[in-house]
């Protein structure tokens, strides 16, 4: 199976290689309980995309109206173009994916003039995903993207663990979070949010310490580390032999790590991590999650974002709800 290929188990064991396309979903209808804000940005849903499974949103927009998102959260960025990891880079487990994409991309200018014109034409806000080798280098980009038209927000991905310098390193240590974090807030005044690592002892303590240094939001989790070996070969399958673990198996350790965060922090956290269902999704939200992103899911049904959004907003109109944001946290208080 190659890296285009997808068929991992979903709920019940059922495989889901092609997406059913469910009549009204394409079109479905903005709700206004579904709306919220983040870091003083209006949402039209809490639901984003994750960075990197989604691209920059035009293969979707083919699908659905990208407006039911509450943001369109980019692929990665870095300073200069990237080309990726040599060799195999995606495999699949039995209930996700590890991929070591190696942060593939056009580049901070390639970017902005290639994929910023569509992007600012959807009337969705955009979130900049940003890594960088170097502390220099997150202020750069930040720096460029503080002055480019249409961007809302910068998430400053301190968590990657697909590269061999930067990214992985600036994320499992307090002091070096809050390094890449106190100069990004130097060079923009946009919106801020820190994309933490879970191949962490003390997650908790990292976001602390990124939000002292001026991080508006926190989002979590990124991929865990993992590999897998060919038993034949007996070799790595993943030509940079590690890669990070994404979909429904990461679920149950996202889900406890933004219930922990979101007890330590008063700034708001965006969850993520094996979501695939609108269920997955109100859990993340429970648990003390503003908003959630779907990443891996996408891949085995690109309408789960639609699905989710419509499941969303029939389980408000049974539970008698107002505003999504009345169940943030609401676990918590239920305890």
């Amino acid at each position: 199976m190659d890296e285009h290929s997808t068929r991992y188990t979903v709920h019940g064991g059922e495989k889901a290689s092609e997406p059913q396309v469910k009549s009204g979903l394409r079109t479905a209808e903005s709700d206004s309980r579904l709306t919220t804000s983040l870091c003083g940005i209006k949402l039209n849903s809490p639901i984003l995309s994750a960075s990197g499974t989604y691209g920059y949103g035009k293969e979707f927009s083919r699908l659905y109206d990208l407006s039911l998102l509450g943001a369109v959260v980019v692929k990665g960025i870095t300073l200069n173009q990237r080309a990726g990891n040599p060799g195999r880079r995606l495999i699949e487990t039995p209930a996700g994916l590890i991929n070591s994409i190696g942060l593939e991309n056009p580049g901070l200018e390639g970017f902005i003039s290639q994929e910023m014109p569509f992007l600012r034409e959807q009337g969705v806000p955009v979130i900049v995903n940003i890594s960088g080798n170097t502390p220099e280098e997150y202020a750069a980009l930040a720096e460029r993207l503080d002055e480019e038209p249409g961007v809302s927000a910068l998430e400053v991905n301190i968590s990657c663990p697909n590269v061999k310098q930067g990214g992985m390193a600036f994320g499992v240590t307090c002091d070096m979070a809050a390094q890449v974090t106190t100069i990004v807030r130097s060079r923009t005044n946009l919106p801020m949010i820190v994309k933490l690592s879970p191949n962490v002892t003390d997650i908790a303590g990292i976001a602390q310490a990124v939000e002292a240094e001026g991080a508006d939001c926190i989002s979590l989790i990124n991929t865990l580390l993992a590999m897998a070996i060919d038993i034949h070969t007996r070799k790595p399958l993943l030509k940079n032999t590690f890669g990070g673990l994404s979909g429904p198996a990461i679920k149950p350790v996202a889900l406890r790590m933004v219930w922990q965060v979101a007890g330590a922090i008063k700034i708001p956290v965006i969850g993520m991590g094996g979501i695939s269902s609108w269920q997955d999704a109100m859990e993340f939200i429970l648990a003390g999650a503003s908003a959630i992103a779907i990443g891996t899911a996408n891949f085995v049904n690109p309408y789960v974002v639609p699905e989710i959004h419509a499941g969303l907003s029939k389980y408000m109109e049974e539970q008698g709800v107002k505003n999504i944001s009345e169940l943030v946290g609401a676990a918590r208080i239920n305890r």
